[in-house]
């Protein structure tokens, strides 16, 4: 496991499954609440990728990140996606529930964004900061307002993903030989162009940890009438945000509303109103053929739903903090690190960390009722 200084990985048996957890070894384990951040990663990836942010928070923090089941380190079992992304967020409680952390500040990324605002609405929370999150609708097949395009979800699920980057997954494939290979994926689609790290091979590697047995990624699944001709079946990952499983606008109506920030990048390929992991945006590229046209199959406007919800939470009596940073794509944490750190910080009420003056790269917008 590709571990960076002061980052130290164990185990924890829970009443769910075996999981494994990041944490700074140096980090006080009797650190109270409102100095606890957990961080949750995206799909096809791993605890690994939050290590340079870990590293990174002031030393009065504890800091842990978690394998979602499925990836990393933690146990490999079926994932029953007619639950949404319940699966995760309740093996997330009861990890927290054996450290003996209440609640917490919870981070997401991606599929992680997902986890967390399910976890906020099923338990107490003091704040969230959503890393380009899945949109609160889920991910595919839904109009602005969050309706379904069709009843089955056509397009969506565990068939987006292309049958070769599964299969190179399954070969532990580091190499960059060909579009699929998960460190071109990686470079096309996790960042902007033009980002290089010296750590790609640890990203690599935490992307290889994904597994690709029955139930866990991508998923199965089910044919449809509607085109493109498949939906999203009942197990697996990428079928835990087919919209017929997963809504959490419902964090409107939270009575106790937590602080959000949300991050995301301009730039993103993956979460964005024209994603390119979208089959209704491909189609209408011309990738997928014999698409119906924007009345039947329109691409789903991830940013602006998520926008439009954080917009409500904040009428309704939340408050949201909305950083967009121009040019930056799917992981703001690696490419613009001290951006992602510095909207973190000020997000969870660390002292000393205002938003003002902000960086060049930051467009922040924050929204309150008042």
């Amino acid at each position: 496991m590709g571990l960076f200084d002061g980052i130290a990985s164990r185990s924890i048996e829970t009443t769910r499954l075996s999981v494994n957890i990041l944490e700074r070894a140096a980090d006080d384990a009797a650190t109270p609440a409102e100095r606890t951040v957990v961080f949750v990663h995206g799909s096809v990836s791993s605890a690994l990728f939050w290590q340079e942010v870990m590293q990174d928070l002031p030393a009065e923090l504890r800091a842990i990140a978690v394998d979602l089941r499925g990836f990393g380190g933690t146990e490999h079992m079926p994932i029953d996606a007619t639950r949404g992304v319940r699966d995760f967020s309740d093996d997330l409680f009861a990890t927290l529930e054996v450290l003996g952390i209440d609640t917490a500040h919870l981070v997401g990324w991606g599929l992680g964004g997902a986890v967390v605002l399910q976890y906020a609405l099923d338990h107490p929370t003091l704040s969230l900061t959503l890393e380009a999150p899945v949109s609160p609708y889920g991910f595919g097949g839904t109009r602005r307002d969050g309706s379904r395009l069709s009843e089955d979800d056509a397009g969506c699920g565990g068939a987006v993903a292309s049958p070769d980057f599964v299969q190179r997954l399954a070969d532990g494939d580091a190499s960059d030989d060909a579009p699929t290979s998960p460190r071109s994926v990686f470079r096309a689609s996790y960042v902007a162009s033009g980002y290089a790290s010296a750590h790609e091979d640890t990203w690599v590697e935490s992307m290889l940890t994904t597994s690709t047995a029955v139930g866990n990624y991508p998923g199965d699944a089910v044919a449809s009438p509607n085109w493109p001709g498949f939906a999203a079946g009942p197990l697996g990952v990428l079928n835990t945000v087919a919209p017929r499983y997963f809504d959490v606008s419902g964090i409107v109506d939270l009575a106790d509303k937590p602080p959000i920030v949300w991050v995301h990048g301009t730039a993103d390929a993956v979460v964005s109103d024209a994603s390119f992991s979208d089959v209704n945006h491909l189609g209408a590229l011309g990738v997928v053929a014999e698409w119906p046209g924007d009345e039947i199959a329109p691409a789903q406007p991830m940013v602006s739903q998520t926008r439009d919800v954080l917009d409500a939470y904040a009428a309704a009596g939340g408050v949201v903090t909305e950083v967009s940073l121009e040019g930056v794509g799917h992981t703001p944490h690696l490419e613009t690190p001290a951006d992602f750190r510095r909207a973190l910080l000020a997000g969870i009420g660390y002292v000393g960390t205002p938003f003002d003056p902000a960086p060049p790269t930051e467009a922040i917008i924050i929204r309150s009722a008042d």
